[in-house]
């Protein structure tokens, strides 16, 4: 049988191996660490980069962004009202800001031309009262504003423009007999007469206007509505009349007011009521009905009250005489 044997030459061999690998390892181990170097190092840099970032935008405060909203009514003595209303949403709910200044203008093409400054109120609304006379317009005939808030440290700045067409709106009490109407015109800023435009007729209120009705203005711009005879004015009978045209397309919304004697009289004097059911001072017969059921209730409670004291105090004598 014929057996294997090692061969004298084989540790050598390995040993050369071995060698020769250590050698390549040598060599290749500063382009290894090189490689690693290099992705490594954009990775760390990239990630220092991103945490500062993020403690940056964590400690930057976020701002608000606030709206503004523009309502523009001409008045019938060519003054015109700009209403404006400030307010921001935060965490889903809106808010109204008060006590915050905004900057209104009249544009002139780029130019811009001041108008004032209003301070909101509690209700983060402002008004602007404009003459119309010396405000100019564009090559379209409209008139142009802008409304600003200039921001703060908490808040974004915030602008809104206006555009309209100058118009106006008259209207005229007429009373024949028994019977009260209030005619009314509309008239472009050339003074062309505005057909199709729907004017209704209100009377103030206390609280907002009270709606009495409304009509279509005809080829001539005018339109009459007929005037109820019992609505309560004050202690004379006088009620404002507001005509009103609410968000036309072209000239936006106008308004004209006249006061009349149409109203019922209604003195804000405080004078004693009689006595009613209806008023805070009830009938003498029911005071005295009342009266008289009250006392007869309370007493059944005093006499019970009573016995039960006596009752107590006979209890000792009671218990002395069985002894």
């Amino acid at each position: 049988m014929r057996t294997l044997s090692a061969s004298p030459y084989l540790p050598a061999r390995l040993h050369q191996r071995g060698i020769l690998v250590l050698l390549l390892c040598l060599l290749m181990s500063p382009l290894l660490l090189k490689a690693q170097g290099d992705s490594t190092v954009p990775a760390a840099t990239d990630t220092a980069a991103v945490t500062a970032t993020a403690v940056e935008e964590a400690a930057a405060p976020e701002m608000i962004s606030p709206s503004i909203s523009l309502t523009g009514i001409q008045q019938s003595d060519n003054s015109i009202t700009i209403k404006a209303a400030l307010k921001a949403k935060s965490n889903g709910q809106f808010y109204q800001l008060y006590r915050m200044k905004l900057q209104a203008f009249a544009m002139n093409g780029e130019e811009e031309i001041p108008l004032g400054h209003v301070i909101t109120d509690g209700m983060g609304k402002a008004i602007f009262t404009i003459k119309n006379d010396s405000l100019p317009a564009d090559t379209e005939g409209k008139l142009n504003f802008k409304v600003v808030f200039a921001g703060n440290k908490m808040m974004d700045p915030a602008e809104e423009v206006l555009a309209f067409k100058k118009a106006k709106l008259d209207i005229t009490p007429v009373k024949e007999d028994s019977l009260m109407s209030v005619q009314v015109k509309l008239v472009d800023g050339d003074g062309n007469p505005v057909k199709d435009a729907t004017v209704g007729i209100f009377v103030k209120r206390m609280i907002q206007p009270q709606k009495l009705g409304e009509g279509t203005t005809d080829e001539n711009g005018e339109a009459v509505i007929e005037f109820p005879n019992n609505i309560p004015g004050d202690e004379k009978g006088n009620l404002t009349i507001i005509g009103r045209v609410d968000e036309n397309e072209v000239f936006g919304n106008l308004e004209a007011t006249a006061v009349q004697p149409w109203g019922i009289p209604v003195s804000n004097i405080s004078v004693e009521q009689p006595r009613a059911l209806w008023s805070s001072h009830p009938p003498l017969w029911m005071l005295i009905t009342f009266i008289v059921l009250m006392a007869a209730v309370w007493g059944h409670y005093i006499v019970i009250v009573y016995e039960l004291f006596r009752l107590r105090k006979e209890e000792p004598h009671t218990e002395s005489k069985k002894d």
